[in-house]
């Protein structure tokens, strides 16, 4: 087997690539609990475009009643290994994508992409769907040439990354698709250079918070209960004591703190007279491992008991709207990262691994014991406006996994 060639011909694929991309973009995918309809349409895209190329795939539906379909749907590429049927190389791409978000902030619509200056700018573009454009030209080089590695090589196409992966990734764990030697790339994170490999990643938590109070004219203050003014007061103080108490910095990790940051805030009411008898607001946590997140919910208790008041009638929930507990790192000498890496290198890249604050599929991985590494070459343009990937990234990154994949053939 000539990889050289191998690699030479992505190298001739990229305007193929390119067209694939602006494809497969038209299709919207905004996960349905961010207001859109979700991934089937992009998967039925993917599935004929493997059927073109006499590509078998599995089809893992999960039930769900946000979307019309009533399922949504995740896909499963195996390429049998020679020697090890106990396991399999993941690569996991994600296929829903976030709201567009502000429109004015746009400089092109963003469910219409544009390629422009070697770049192709629109929804999702870099994340995910650089890595499963990518996932499938590895797919199409190793039907084409009959390759087979020691272990499988598997390829998902997953659903749901977006918000959790409650009908992504953690169905398809519940369904036993993983065995205890399984190692995984997950291509939803990385650097410009391409030289950042993350192994580990802080704990992530959403918190909502909703304050109750009473509702008054606001002329009358001394007949409501203000909760916006109680929640405005929270809410700088959640931040600013988190941020005091839990200041350790590791280096692993970029950044090297941990990160409390409000984020959300909901409206209350519709007008400027009105004394707000409800207020909610959200916080996303970042969360070194060096504590745990109930270290920090004990934390943040004490602060909600300091503003609760049951004689005035103030009371205040605080609820998860997401919790990924941080999971032991990756080991920095395990296969799949020395292999990773030797392959970056080989590409004429120095590189180097590290941590994230989190939020990708590798943690949710770590957690059930299966080494993953997270990787791309991107200017890190997630969920912003003018989201673009670099086409040269694209063929750049292909030949990357198939040096990697090389790696694990006799």
């Amino acid at each position: 087997m000539d990889w050289n060639e191998l690699r030479r011909r992505v190298d001739s694929r990229l305007r193929e690539m390119a067209e694939d991309m602006k494809a497969m973009s038209r299709i919207p995918s905004i996960n349905p609990r961010m207001g859109g309809e979700g991934e089937y349409r992009r998967m039925e895209w993917i599935q004929g475009w493997l059927a073109s190329y006499g590509i078998a795939c599995q089809v893992l539906d999960v039930p769900d009643d946000a979307v019309k379909e009533g399922v949504r749907r995740n896909l499963l590429v195996k390429f049998p290994g020679t020697r090890q049927p106990e396991k399999t190389l993941w690569i996991i791409s994600h296929v829903d994508t976030v709201n567009t978000g502000d429109l004015s902030l746009w400089n092109t619509n963003p469910l219409e992409p544009v390629e422009k200056d070697g770049r192709i700018y629109g929804l999702g573009v870099e994340d995910n769907s650089q890595s499963v454009i990518e996932a499938l030209q590895v797919c199409r080089v190793l039907q084409e040439e009959g390759i087979r590695a020691t272990c499988n090589l598997g390829f998902l196409f997953v659903s749901d990354e977006e918000t959790g992966s409650r009908f992504g990734l953690h169905a398809l764990l519940d369904r036993g698709i993983f065995g205890p030697e399984d190692e995984a790339i997950v291509p939803d994170g990385g650097s410009p250079d391409g030289a950042f490999v993350e192994i580990a990643e802080k704990s992530q938590v959403w918190l909502k918070f909703t304050v109750n109070g009473k509702q008054a004219h606001a002329s009358m203050p001394h007949l409501g209960v203000n909760a916006c003014s109680i929640g405005v007061h929270l809410a700088a103080e959640l931040e600013d004591t988190l941020k005091l108490k839990f200041h350790a910095s590791d280096p692993l990790f970029n950044p090297p703190a941990s990160t409390m940051e409000l984020t959300q805030k909901f409206a209350n009411v519709d007008s400027p007279n009105v004394l707000p008898g409800k207020d909610e607001f959200v916080m996303d946590l970042r969360i070194l491992p060096c504590y745990t997140v109930d270290e920090v919910m004990e934390e943040i208790g004490k602060i909600l008991d300091r503003y609760r008041d049951p004689e005035r009638g103030v009371t205040i929930s605080c609820e998860f709207l997401t919790r990924v507990d941080a999971p032991p790192a990756t080991p920095s000498d395990s296969l799949v990262v020395q292999r990773l890496v030797s392959a970056i290198r080989e590409s004429g890249v120095n590189a180097y691994f590290g941590g994230i604050g989190g939020g990708t599929c590798g943690a949710i991985l770590r957690a059930k014991g299966i080494p993953a590494v997270v990787w791309s070459t991107l200017d890190d343009l997630a969920h912003q406006p003018n989201e673009y990937v670099i086409l040269e990234n694209l063929v750049k990154d292909t030949k990357v996994y198939l040096s990697v994949i090389e790696k694990y053939c006799d």
